[in-house]
């Protein structure tokens, strides 16, 4: 008689509910271990909340937007790419849309209807779901497997570890997985934070709040002078430095980070050059020739910034605008298109969206995602020393991995 393979999976976020539903797809009985109240609580939360899903690109695009070992995810995006991911969810009945980036969200822009319609596939496959903690798995000699929890003990063929990773510690992943994987022989590479705000050696917190759409950021490398990233796109100014959308891709830019090691520059005028910004400059001065300098730039910036630009221009806020010179003017145009704070380091890892670092690739056949020191020990997700850019990619890597691994985590090979 055939007997299932008794599969667990410890995590239910993205990773580990679509390992679930692959183990469940082959036939396995699986039993899903999840801490929290309720299952994809990162998830529901990506995107701000709107949860975007993957990105609509080829392979090679993808593995473009990879940072940590882009060739170790080749087997897994060939068994489930961008595409297959978006029939998937189409399939389960979420309607998706494409926008700026290729990047694919929810019709409904909400993160919850992704969350739902993989807890529904998930349980009506036959999952068992467990609200339990993991407090430590056993291997007995590379057969089964018992996972202990705060309530008793289980026995498996087959575990997949889709813990996450040390970002974000209050929706689950606060490196459990990590201490479970060196219990067991495996390695664990330094963890980082990507994809996170950073703090500047200037205060910004009088203009923390200040939003800013179509600017430039560059980052520069101060001490080999090159510039590192640069983006148009939006970022915010917070009470400690900088967040948004550009700053976390730059974030993924600065290796090795220490205090005074990278820049920020940013153009808050990129689609004009210094000659024309100096005459637009020109003009809105020649409307308000008698006002004193800080009451003549609300044309040009948010009124919230405008005392914290004037000061960086080096301008004496109650200089008459008719008596500003042409060396003046230089020095605001330069601050306009060059605004320039040091920055002194990453957020910590829990404000971080993603983890750099993990288990080390070279522990996993990148073929099944079964560690090569465990038989019948599988890795999903973002506990794997893999990560990328904004955009959906990461996102990505949890549904390709969570769905290798969970076939053959249920194969039994």
């Amino acid at each position: 008689m055939y007997e299932q393979t008794r599969v667990a999976v410890i995590g239910a976020g993205a990773a580990g509910m679509m390992a679930a539903i692959y183990a469940l797809q082959n036939g396995a009985q699986v039993t899903v271990f999840e801490r929290n109240d309720r299952v994809g609580k990162k998830l529901a939360i990506t995107g701000k909340g709107r949860c975007n899903v993957t990105n609509d690109c080829d392979t090679q695009e993808l593995l473009k937007n990879i940072i940590s070992n882009p060739k170790f995810l080749y087997a897994a995006f060939s068994s489930l790419d961008t595409q297959d991911t978006k029939a998937f969810f189409e399939g389960l009945g979420v309607p998706l849309k494409t926008e700026r980036g290729r990047r694919v969200f929810p019709v409904s822009d909400k993160a919850m209807d992704i969350v739902f319609a993989l807890k529904k596939c998930m349980l009506d496959y036959g999952a068992t779901l467990l609200n339990e903690r993991v407090t430590g798995i056993i291997d007995k000699k590379g057969l089964a497997k018992t996972v202990k929890t705060e309530n008793g003990e289980y026995t498996f063929d087959s575990v997949v570890l889709a813990t996450g990773g040390a970002s974000y510690p209050q929706t689950g992943s606060d490196g459990d997985g990590y201490r479970f994987a060196k219990s067991l022989g495996h390695t664990v590479t330094p963890l980082v934070p990507s994809l996170v705000p950073v703090e500047t050696v200037k205060d910004t917190g009088e203009i923390m709040g200040v939003s800013l759409k179509n600017v430039t950021l560059k980052i520069k490398n101060n001490q080999s002078g090159k510039i590192v990233f640069e983006e148009m796109g939006e970022m915010l100014f917070t009470h400690f430095g900088l967040s948004g959308p550009l700053v976390l891709s730059a974030s993924c830019h600065m290796a090795k980070m220490e205090r005074g090691k990278y820049s920020a520059i940013i153009d808050f005028k990129p689609a004009l050059d210094t000659k024309t910004l100096d005459n637009r400059i020109l003009s809105d001065f020649s409307k308000q020739l008698n006002r004193d300098f800080q009451n003549a730039l609300g044309g040009l910036l948010p009124s919230k910034i405008i005392p914290f630009m004037v000061r960086e221009s080096g301008i004496d806020p109650l200089t008459k605008v008719n008596s500003i010179t042409k060396e003046q003017r230089a020095s605001l145009v330069n601050t306009l298109k060059g605004l320039t704070l040091e920055i002194k380091g990453f957020r910590p890892i829990r404000e971080a969206i993603i983890t750099q670092g993990g288990i080390n690739v070279s522990e996993i056949n990148p073929s099944t995602m079964e560690s090569k020191i465990v038989k019948g020990l599988y890795f999903a997700g973002e506990i794997i020393d893999v990560d990328a850019y904004t955009g959906g990619y990461n996102l990505q890597i949890a549904f390709s991995t969570g769905a290798l691994a969970g076939t053959h985590a249920a194969w039994g090979e």
